[in-house]
């Protein structure tokens, strides 16, 4: 037998290492960069005559998941500590119409100061209910949707509120940073600090540990209970910087901003990689999982389709995302 066809051991040893490190790989970790990878060559093949592949397009395709974008971070946080926020679309809505308000009335600080007033407010409330009352916080917060959804309207009348202060909404949406919209710019700050605080902190470490097993980690000293109110104060206040964000781009407070982004935020970050069951956490994952979900609706909106038929496809990603969730 000539040398070239022998099979050492040395080669045996490495084929099966090779298998075995297949077989163990966790796929579910890579799903979201396959995937969107897959749907944008599907759309860039099926949509190439109609202006998919622009520079145009695809910055807008960045500039309309920003929102959605800078909200799925602070629900990484709440997710990857095993709890849930369904408030964040009407703390949105209503952060933007309280900015509009005071906007108006007050000049530029005290109108953005309001508008974070209103997410560190219905956070606190949130965290105080779910950490020292042991409400669930899928029942906390979706009663919060109601009322902060209710306030907003209640207090405009419906009507909304516009905003003629020009360097609000160039600092908040309607701006540019050079060739880049500032909404990319809010979007990509969040997730760098995002990425950062939750791989690199103690804080993320505690999270995850948190969502992770809360009695090992109350063992190892984390006050969990601190960790949870912690994680839904980000997330409302986060909330109200996305609120911002709609309020600067469209310029007008409504209290219809916002509504439904819960749901997307939602499955951003679980397509994105982080556990539903808590314990793991990928801010990165979520930015690919908020811009499939844009490319997605951009893709579609491209192809003709209306808006009911628009609403079927975010439903089945809602559901595509729980069946990929990384279970324990």
């Amino acid at each position: 037998m000539s040398k070239a066809n022998t099979i050492t051991p040395r080669d045996t040893v490495a084929t099966r290492s090779f298998g075995t490190k297949l077989k163990e790989l966790d796929w579910r970790r890579y799903v979201i960069y396959i995937g969107f990878v897959v749907v944008f060559l599907f759309f860039a093949v099926l949509l190439r005559d109609q202006g998919f592949l622009s520079p145009q397009n695809l910055l807008n395709i960045f500039r309309q998941t920003a929102t959605i974008t800078v909200i799925a971070v602070g629900m990484t946080y709440v997710i990857s500590c095993a709890e849930i926020d369904l408030s964040v679309g009407s703390v949105a809505g209503l952060s933007s119409v309280c900015t509009a308000m005071a906007l108006s009335q007050w000049g530029l600080v005290p109108g953005i100061l309001a508008g974070l007033a209103v997410g560190l407010l219905v956070g606190s409330i949130n965290g105080a209910l779910v950490s020292l009352l042991g409400i669930p916080s899928f029942l906390v917060t979706l009663g919060m949707l109601g009322i902060a959804a209710g306030v907003a309207q209640w207090i405009t009348a419906s009507a909304p509120q516009p905003i003629l202060n020009d360097t609000f909404n160039m600092l908040f949406g309607s701006g540019d940073f050079g060739p880049i919209p500032d909404l990319v710019v809010w979007s990509a700050i969040f997730v760098a600090i995002g990425a950062v605080v939750l791989n690199r902190t103690r804080f993320g470490r505690q999270v995850l540990a948190t969502g992770g097993n809360r009695n090992a980690a109350e063992f190892t000293g984390i006050n969990t209970k601190r960790i949870k109110f912690q994680v839904l104060l980000i997330s409302g206040a986060v909330a109200s910087v996305a609120g911002m964000l709609y309020a600067g781009r469209l310029q007008s407070g409504r209290f219809q901003w916002g509504a439904g982004d819960e749901l997307s935020a939602i499955a951003a970050v679980i397509l994105g990689g982080t556990s539903l069951f808590g314990g793991f956490g990928s801010i990165i994952g979520t930015l690919f999982g908020a811009l499939l979900i844009g490319l997605i609706n951009n893709g579609l909106i491209l192809a003709g389709l209306d808006s009911s038929q628009q609403q079927v496809v975010r439903g089945a990603i809602i559901i595509l995302a729980v069946a990929l969730a990384r279970k324990k």
